[in-house]
């Protein structure tokens, strides 16, 4: 797991990288909680979504966000966060420039900043969103989303109430062309302690699926490919 130093919007960006020993290995960048909250690269949700994908067999980059750890820079509301992310995509494909899969996975603010990079990237196929922050911040930018994903709920989350969640998954669902998974692991708090296995056995098997079936991975065309094609 050898550290990483690559260059931001800001100036330097430190994070944690695993290089895949397999060929044209699937990329997956992890994004960690509110910075201003304690969130850093090594929160155990974090740590432990990126040896899921480890796992797997992706080579994955986890990274702390500006103004975190040794990373330079300050806290820039979402904003600065959502550069520094494109940022560390660009590093890790740079890095990997064959890699046929892209992912991207957060949890908290790191789900919230995830998505709004998946919507900018279009070479992201899935994601995986814990514990996204629908009561704090808008997610109305998902219109359409464009990729397949799960997103991952506790029961007992008092930081991000579960029926916040739920409205918002619901909305999701109603698009086209996507499937979104919704799990939740009963009686975990926003930082699933003591349920933290169950989570990421949940998210273990949905990659796994994810990449047993290549087909689900499509990512939906945009409405103006989709009028060329028509």
């Amino acid at each position: 797991m050898p550290e990483v130093i690559f260059a931001g919007p800001e100036g330097r960006l430190e994070g944690r990288y695993h290089h895949s020993e397999q060929t044209r290995a699937p990329i997956a960048v992890i994004l960690h909680p509110h910075p201003q909250h304690g969130g850093t690269m090594n929160n155990k949700v974090v740590y432990n979504l990126y040896y899921t994908f480890v796992n797997k067999g992706f080579s994955v980059l986890r990274f702390n966000f500006r103004g975190v750890g040794r990373s330079q820079g300050e806290f820039d509301n979402g904003l600065g966060e959502l550069s520094d992310a494109a940022s560390a995509l660009d590093w890790l494909q740079t890095v990997n420039p064959n890699a046929p899969v892209c992912w991207v996975a957060g949890f908290s603010f790191g789900a919230w900043i995830g998505m709004q990079l998946l919507m900018r990237r279009p070479e992201i196929e899935g994601f995986v969103s814990i514990a996204p922050p629908a009561n704090m911040y808008d997610f109305s930018f998902l219109a359409p989303c464009p990729s397949s994903g799960i997103i991952v709920q506790g029961t007992d989350d008092d930081v991000v109430p579960e029926p916040s969640v739920e409205k918002f998954v619901n909305k999701l669902k109603m698009q086209k062309n996507i499937t979104i998974d919704y799990s939740l692991v009963k009686g975990a708090n926003h930082f699933f302690k003591d349920h933290m296995d169950q989570m990421i056995k949940t998210v273990d098997d949905y990659v796994t699926e994810r990449m047993q079936n290549p087909q689900q991975s499509k990512r939906k065309p945009s409405p103006a490919a989709a009028a060329a094609n028509a």
